[in-house]
Formats: C-alpha cells, sequence, structure tokens
C-alpha cells in the first residue's frame, strides 16, 4: 500500500512539472531584444513622480506600509501578501491618455499597471498590463506585457531581472496599444470584447472610461521610475 501511494505521489510530481514546464516553455531560435525607451519630453507630458505630484502616490487598499518614495522611484516592498494590494495615483482620475514608465523586478516577482481602475475593485473595473519576471519564457496571456488574462504580447520583451523595463501606452477610447522596451506587443480594440473573456465576469467594453492609475503588490520587489502622463484631448 505504501508503495503504492509512494508511486501515486511520483506520478502526481511528474505531471505537475511537466506541466509548469508547459506553461513556462522557453522561447526557442532568434528572439527580438529591446531596451527602455527614455522618458518622453514635450508640451503636454506631466511627471507624476516630480516634487509637485509624487505625495499623491497612496496604498489605496489600506494602511499598510508597502511601498517607500525614494530617488524619484516608487518601491514596493512585494512582502505583504495576500491579500493584494495597490499603490494608486489618489489625487485624479485618468480617461484617455498616453503613458510613459519604467520598471524593474526581482526574481519571481509579480506586480501590475492597472489603468482606469476602481480602487475598492480594481481587478473587475479596470483593466491590467502585467508586469512579470519572466525573461527568456514564450509569451502568452499571462506573461509580462499581456492584457492579463485576456490578450497576449506579440513578443516576450521582458528584459532580465534587475534591468530596467519599459512601457509606452496608449489608451484613447476603447483603443489600447502597448509597446514594451521599444516594440509594439499590444493594439487591441475593447469594444469588441462584447462578453466576458479570461477569468472576468463583465465583459471589456462595458468597463469605465476612466479612472485610477494604480500599480499592484502582488508579493515581488519591484520598482517604478520615470511615471509620465499626457492627457489626450
Amino acid at each position: 500500500m505504501k508503495r503504492r501511494t509512494f508511486l501515486i505521489l511520483l506520478a502526481v510530481l511528474i505531471v505537475g512539472i511537466a506541466g509548469f514546464r508547459l506553461t513556462r516553455e522557453v522561447m526557442k531560435g532568434p528572439v527580438p531584444v529591446g531596451e527602455a525607451t527614455a522618458r518622453p519630453s514635450g508640451e503636454g507630458w506631466v511627471d507624476l513622480l516630480d516634487a509637485q505630484h509624487a505625495s499623491a502616490w497612496k496604498n489605496v487598499t489600506d494602511a499598510k506600509d508597502i511601498f517607500e518614495l525614494k530617488d524619484g522611484m516608487i518601491h514596493i516592498f512585494g512582502r505583504m501578501v495576500p491579500p493584494l494590494r495597490y499603490v494608486g495615483y489618489a489625487a485624479e482620475d485618468f480617461g484617455d491618455f498616453e503613458l510613459h514608465l519604467e520598471f524593474k523586478v526581482t526574481r519571481r516577482a509579480n506586480s501590475g499597471v492597472f489603468l482606469r481602475s476602481t480602487p475598492n475593485d480594481p481587478v473587475y473595473r479596470g483593466f491590467e498590463i502585467q508586469v512579470l519576471e519572466d525573461y527568456g519564457h514564450a509569451p502568452d496571456k499571462n506573461s509580462c506585457g499581456s492584457l492579463y488574462d485576456i490578450a497576449t504580447p506579440m513578443f516576450n520583451m521582458s528584459r532580465p531581472a534587475g534591468e530596467w523595463n519599459s512601457y509606452d501606452i496608449r489608451v484613447k477610447g476603447k483603443e489600447l496599444l502597448v509597446s514594451m522596451n521599444g516594440w509594439m506587443i499590444l493594439h487591441l480594440d475593447l469594444a469588441k470584447m462584447t462578453t466576458p473573456l479570461g477569468k472576468f465576469k463583465a465583459a471589456y467594453t462595458n468597463l469605465p472610461l476612466t479612472g485610477t492609475l494604480m500599480l499592484q503588490d502582488h508579493g515581488g520587489e519591484v520598482w517604478y521610475r520615470n511615471i509620465l502622463i499626457r492627457k489626450l484631448e
């Protein structure tokens, strides 16, 4: 009986490892390589981490000490889960905009950039561009740069852990464009998403067109810098 139990447990372990390898398949052959883009300049861009705006970043979930503002960066400690928590820009909501930000992650870190979100229900009343330490893996609907659990990026452009990445995001009405490290990886029309997709109960076309900009604390250490936004008329 003990031997049979051992063999069953071994089989379950082998299947689990195989499944993990399938879902985390390493990219093979030549793949594109990008670099973090420079912070934008010009008319209309607002630096949300400068002296005038940085104090508006808050833990919008509870009163826990989950991040610090230091040297012009947001440092999410990543040491308190569950539950998931969010660092949000509390001074103003945004609708149509261009957003540039840069981030770096530690090994196995997980975070996300939440757009047009609602602080008391960010996962289901807003949407997430995933931030994940997954350098070298094939892209999927949960990889870095994905519209989380909905749309797979065209390429996995993640730099190795500890190196800076950039997102350049444009949201206009229900059109979403995402570039990572200088490469376009998503171009989506949320208006076509008229039925629930992935794990989400609401159709994306029905999500609010304005909301809070938030950064997720998913238990991994992450830094964000050069967070600049430009409203679109």
